[in-house]
């Protein structure tokens, strides 16, 4: 049998979620290797993801791969793929999700009620600290978990905002010091959620073995239908949009909105349904009618 490629970012995050992958198709019968390589987005630490200004900030170079047929397969976190893949790509499994709330986590005790000094890169976490939390302050701290850590010990912040999902996996969980409640700071789409892609080229039945050993169905309801209203809402990087949802009764219940980037105005709103892409769609409607249009437009204006 042919040996599969995996391509993987080298940081320890990414190499977890790609080991995992790799594990669950050598467990069905599947050889693998992994490839690694950096994206823009390891590489531009000094800068912002919102300001280096690519949709594929962590995956274009995996992409590349893909396309040359370098590889058979790309592993990324869900939520850093891009709302509209490229042409040729598709997203063909999705693994069981993590926890998704965001938390807090500091080398000392610290109170959410003080004021704190609290590093960030994500335009969507600044925004909903600056509403629900507009005490605290924040910076720019970029690079993979054991580089933000370190720079935290060092005197950057006094603590660090993250996805749980990423601080559990990477065996971090006794540094978490609060956990944001999601009707607060409701997370990315996708997140929590390992995605696998692939290009067109690929053959069904490599597509239909590696999604039989990954897939699970809860996962890649909920996440569609997060990815269907962030794609409705042409959310990216630099945009504070989040969604969550979860099954009800084999029902989706989506959750879901927008912010202003000073964190002044929201519009938030749930819809319930049973195919993921409509629901998305229709929860993306009623936000941008309810005045999510209005403020798409300003922050954009904004960025000009």
């Amino acid at each position: 049998m042919k040996t599969l490629r995996i391509a993987t970012r080298k940081s320890a995050l990414a190499l977890w979620q790609a080991e995992w992958v790799k594990t669950r198709l050598e467990a069905a019968g599947q050889p693998c290797e992994l490839v690694t390589l950096e994206t823009i987005g390891d590489k531009k630490l000094d800068t912002t993801i919102a300001k280096i200004g690519s949709k594929g900030v962590f995956t274009e170079e995996l992409e590349a791969l893909l396309e040359l047929k370098e590889v058979e397969l790309a592993v990324h976190s869900a939520k850093d793929l891009a709302s509209e893949l490229p042409p040729g790509f598709e997203i063909i499994a999705f693994g069981p999700r993590e926890e998704v709330n965001d938390v807090l986590v500091s080398h000392k005790e610290i109170d959410i009620t003080n004021p704190l000094f609290i590093g960030t890169s994500s335009t969507r976490r600044v925004a909903q600290l600056a509403r629900y939390y507009p005490h605290v302050s924040t910076t720019p701290v970029r690079g993979n978990l054991q580089t933000r850590i370190r720079k935290m010990e060092e005197g950057a912040c006094d603590a660090l905002l993250l996805a749980k999902a990423g601080v559990l996996r990477m065996n971090n969980a006794d540094l978490i010091r609060f956990e944001f409640p999601l009707d607060k700071l409701t997370p990315a789409a996708g997140q929590g959620s390992v995605a696998v892609e692939v290009h067109e080229t690929l053959t069904e039945e490599i597509k239909q073995r590696i999604r039989s050993a990954i897939n699970d169905e809860v996962a890649e309801r909920t996440v569609l239908a997060e990815r269907a209203f962030l794609h409705e809402m042409n959310g990216g990087c630099s945009i504070p949009v989040f969604a969550h949802a979860k099954i009800i009764n084999e029902a989706i219940q989506l959750q879901g909105g927008i912010l202003s980037l000073d964190g002044l105005t929201e519009i938030r709103n749930e819809q319930t349904g049973t195919k993921p892409t409509s629901l998305g769609k229709l929860l993306a409607n009623d936000i941008l009618t309810a005045g999510g249009k209005d403020i798409l437009a300003g922050i954009k204006k904004g960025l000009e």
